[in-house]
């Protein structure tokens, strides 16, 4: 396995400078959420909502798509999503001037479909999340098109780093970060980087209980597939966990805890009239972590929220909380 270092994570962040965005951190101090957040606690957020198309996951696929050769570079590339990834590789595809087929479920947000097209995406509409890994490898194998997996591999995981040290730099001491979880893209980068930057940090992951495939493998020991996803959490809806980025977490995170569909829903509700942000469940796990599951652990201490992401239609968002 590849390891992501401290040079390694500085090197990448030079190499994507300029190109994508030093999301802001947003004290919670004076917004209306005192009252439910666990007593004594500061907490901070990273506003990786405000990323490039939408989501932190635009900082793996820029280094995925340089990382390419020419004649991958020529062929394109593929991948499969719900979505963000989707979105995130199109414009990255886009940005180095290769071009983007992606398998992608009919039931994914408009906003997000229309958004991959508008960035010269081609799309292929798949019935569910399990058909879409079997068309991208279609893909691939077919047109010669290098896959750009949506969570697995060194430039995901280090595309996330960069966000993890981010983070630290612009928070003066963090006790506790608290992530969502999907495939484990995001959480087996970024808690690489806080605990290369400060061991004594606990992290841990959030996980819809319709998608816990991360919190399974925690218990298990080894990564486990789901036979089914349900939860409202489309970009958390990973249906297995994967070697790579499994162990990077298992080595570097406390634990993995999961919440119910209605828990983000009313998160949901919470960062829109309390913080005047729309965004989509997966977007609300970590604060649903830090006001429910995590509230009496985290009383007193330091934390770090990442808003992830933030692609939702106003249509779509108001089906969910109302």
């Amino acid at each position: 396995m590849t390891d992501i270092t401290l040079d390694a994570i500085r090197t990448a962040q030079q190499q994507i400078a300029g190109q994508i965005i030093h999301t802001p951190m947003l004290e919670l101090r004076q917004t209306g959420l005192e009252d439910l957040l666990p007593k004594g606690a500061h907490a901070v957020m990273k506003l990786e909502l405000f990323q490039k198309a939408g989501s932190f996951k635009a900082r793996g696929n820029l280094l995925s798509v340089q990382a390419l050769t020419p004649d991958q570079h020529a062929a394109g590339v593929t991948a499969a999503s719900g979505g963000n990834h989707a979105l995130a590789l199109a414009w990255a595809a886009q940005a180095a001037g290769t071009s983007a087929k992606i398998a992608i479920p009919k039931t994914a947000d408009p906003i997000r479909i229309d958004g991959c097209r508008a960035l010269g995406a081609e799309l292929v509409l798949c019935d569910n999340i399990h058909e879409v890994f079997s068309v991208m490898e279609e893909i691939a194998k077919s047109e010669g098109r290098t896959v750009v997996h949506p969570f697995e591999g060194y430039n995901m995981s280090l595309g996330s780093a960069t966000c993890g040290a981010e983070m630290f730099a612009d928070t003066a001491k963090l006790d506790v970060v608290i992530l969502p979880v999907g495939g484990g893209g995001l959480i087996s980068g970024m808690s690489k980087a806080l605990k290369l930057l400060n061991p004594e940090i606990e992290i841990f992951g959030i996980e819809p209980y319709g998608a816990d495939s991360m919190f399974r493998s925690f218990r298990s020991g080894t990564p486990e597939r789901l036979e089914k996803v349900d939860t409202i959490a489309d970009s958390l809806g990973s249906p297995t966990a994967l070697p790579y980025s499994y162990e990077l977490t298992r080595e570097n995170v406390t634990d993995i805890v999961r919440v119910h569909d209605d828990d983000l829903r009313n998160t949901m509700r919470l960062m829109n009239s309390a913080l005047k942000l729309m965004v989509e469940p997966a977007c609300a796990a970590s604060l649903t972590g830090a006001l429910g599951p995590l509230k009496e652990h985290c009383e007193g201490k330091n934390i770090g929220l990442l808003a992830c992401g933030a692609n939702i239609s106003r249509e779509r968002f108001m089906k969910l909380v109302n």
